[in-house]
């Protein structure tokens, strides 16, 4: 690939918290230039959901499920590179790459050991167009924690903000990027975001999540319990550092209300935030939140309040940014970087002894 080429790009990413496929349309040269053209989000069936979600934990494939789900997640994956072509007006051959993140079902770095499934020579037969995914691997065979994966994106769509300021993204898993005014970063898991509030408000009252957290803001945190979770030793581990999305047991919320519930791991993942800036070089002078978490009104709140930064907390939206699709966006870019041999992640950002490119080439044309 040519290093000064603007290209034509589609990010894909499915993320710990299940909703479905986030798609985003994006012109990059894989450094400095990232222009977003389109986008959209397209929920997860529930079937798919559920087959999914039986994947998680899972280090082999014993029973077959996996390769069967995996297909299956590739196809709908497929569809949404259609319906995406579709609105942005463009054809398969207007687009030079996907950047397919797949899904995480387990990530144990310390094992070097990480899997996103995802058929990449499949999508790239059923799509017609050059894919790249796999992107972790590379990072956690070589000595890092393959998370969180986007900082470089994040360092490249700040370039011109005020800093010291924080990314912070809360997906299923939380995580920080950290950019300094001397061009500094750093980045890692905080902790549990969104996956244990969707999980404990699906087994309660069998929804989704706790849209825009109304379910927190009528229930009664329970102190002793998120001081119990703090005490994890997850929260003494100098970062970087990274985590699985089942690393967190929380059967203390047995027998609470839905509410109550809901209000204490949603104050376990601020307190999780809380504690991670501690690990910050410097307090930054705000904080810009990516991910479903920035649609939660009730932690947005929290945060705000228990962070005290002179710029607050806000949604990335507030700089222009589409906090729905950023991650997306992100692996678009990093399939670029990919193709040139660029590094996909840095020691401050994993851990990695030293600079790391990463994923797998998949050729539309095959044999």
């Amino acid at each position: 690939m040519n290093s000064e080429k603007v290209y034509t790009v589609i990010g894909l990413m499915s993320g710990t918290s299940l909703d479905g496929i986030d798609a985003a349309l994006i012109r990059t040269d894989g450094r400095e230039f990232s222009e977003p053209l389109e986008f959209i989000s397209v929920p997860y069936e529930p079937e798919m959901r559920d087959a999914l979600r039986s994947c998680l934990g899972l280090s082999d494939d014993i029973d077959g499920r996996v390769r069967i789900t995996e297909n299956e997640m590739t196809v709908a994956h497929a569809a949404a590179v259609d319906w995406l072509l579709g609105k942005a007006g463009k054809d398969p051959v207007d687009i030079d790459l996907i950047g397919f993140h797949g899904q995480t079902i387990f990530h144990d770095p310390d094992h070097k050991f990480t899997w996103q499934i995802g058929n990449g020579p499949m999508l790239a037969r059923l799509t017609g167009i050059d894919v790249v995914n796999d992107f972790r691997s590379a990072d956690v065979e070589a000595g890092g924690q393959g998370a969180p994966f986007l900082p470089l994106y994040h360092q490249a769509k700040a370039a011109e903000l005020d800093k010291p300021l924080a990314i912070l993204n809360l997906g299923g898993v939380g995580n920080v990027t950290y950019l300094g005014a001397q061009g500094e970063i750093l980045a890692f898991d905080t902790g549990p975001a969104n996956a244990l509030i969707d999980d404990w408000v699906k087994q309660s009252l069998g929804r989704d999540y706790d849209e825009g957290g109304l379910l927190a803001q009528n229930g009664q945190v329970h102190d002793d319990v998120v001081k119990g979770w703090m005490g994890n030793a997850y929260f003494d581990v100098k970062p970087p550092k990274s985590l699985d999305r089942d690393h967190w047991k929380v059967d203390e919320i047995k027998g609470m209300s839905a509410q109550d519930g809901a209000a204490t791991l949603t104050q376990f993942t601020v307190q999780s935030v809380v504690r991670a800036f501690e690990s910050l070089p410097q307090k930054p002078q705000a904080c810009y939140v990516t991910g479903g978490g920035r649609k939660n009104a009730v932690m947005m709140a929290w945060l705000n309040d228990q962070l005290g930064l002179t710029g607050g907390v806000r949604s990335v939206d507030a700089l222009g940014w589409d906090g729905d699709a950023l991650e997306a966006e992100g692996f678009a870019y990093l399939a670029v970087r990919s193709r040139l041999g660029l590094p996909l992640s840095v020691p401050t950002t994993t851990g990695v002894p030293q600079d790391v490119t990463g994923g797998r080439f998949y050729s539309a044309v095959q044999d």
